[in-house]
């Protein structure tokens, strides 16, 4: 996805914007904390993804907050109306409201809010909340628990488990990628929420992830996670990841590079 400058940008320090964005989840997950049940209720996107006027209404919470602490700076929310393919402001939020809204649907506990802040066109901050499992995750100046280390875990495709979100059908480029992972992993885990399987990552939980199709409302904070903590986050073509690419791939150096070089045999 392109990006533009931000006219007059906003230029709060991100530690500031931090408290900013822990605020305005903290509005959106309160609020999802005492709706009722009819806020869950499916219906349908034309492009066939699932959505609640849940989604819709963290997003409106989360956005009054950002736009009462940072009024300079966009927001850009997955139920947001826009132009297809446009561009995404090189200084804004990217706000996914409940990512994984299938699992959420369904009473399952995998989904999250994330949320982002991207500056200079690249995630910059991040906080991600899973209301069912109680955990929150935030990176950026001043948060707690952030600093580089050195990333863990299988360090080849053998002996990885891997999260996989976003698969196609049989015979689609990414469900072939798929096949190609169920026969070259020690595991593969399909959790359906991209935010989650980035953090899945972080935590140790998964070894690396690969996310096909990523919107970047469902990606920014993650990404922001993983690189503040030393992880590894490549395109399919095993250039560092950027908004436009069709392929994210997660992991520590060996191993984010190994599957970025399996996107490019079966991706095409």
């Amino acid at each position: 996805m392109r990006t533009e400058p931000v006219v007059g940008p906003d230029r709060e320090p991100l530690a500031r914007l931090l408290g900013a964005a822990e605020a305005a989840v903290d509005a959106g997950v309160g609020w999802l904390a005492e709706a009722g049940d009819e806020w869950s209720r499916r219906r349908f996107k034309a492009s066939g993804e699932e959505v609640t006027d849940a989604d819709a209404e963290v997003e409106r919470r989360v956005t009054r907050v950002l736009r009462e602490h940072a009024p300079g700076i966009p927001v850009v929310g997955e139920e947001t109306d826009r132009e297809e393919g446009g561009s995404v402001p090189s200084r804004c939020w990217l706000l996914d409201p409940i990512d994984g809204t299938m699992n959420f649907t369904r009473g399952a506990p995998l989904y999250a809010v994330s949320l982002g802040l991207v500056d200079g066109g690249e995630p910059a901050l991040g906080v991600l909340h899973a209301p069912a499992l109680g955990r929150r995750w935030s990176t950026g100046p001043g948060a707690a628990g952030g600093g580089v280390r050195e990333p863990s875990g299988a360090r080849e495709l053998s002996r990885a488990v891997v999260g996989v979100t976003g698969a196609g059908g049989v015979g689609s480029p990414s469900g072939r990628l798929l096949a190609a992972l169920l026969g070259g992993a020690y595991r593969v885990r399909m959790q359906g929420c991209m935010s989650l399987d980035l953090i899945g990552v972080a935590e140790g939980w998964l070894d690396a992830c690969v996310c096909v199709g990523a919107k970047p409302w469902d990606v920014a904070a993650g990404v922001a996670l993983l690189r503040g903590r030393g992880w590894t986050v490549l395109d399919g073509d095993g250039r560092p990841y950027a908004f436009d690419a069709p392929v994210l791939v997660a992991g520590n150096g060996p191993l984010a590079r190994e599957l970025a070089a399996l996107c490019r045999a079966r991706i095409r």
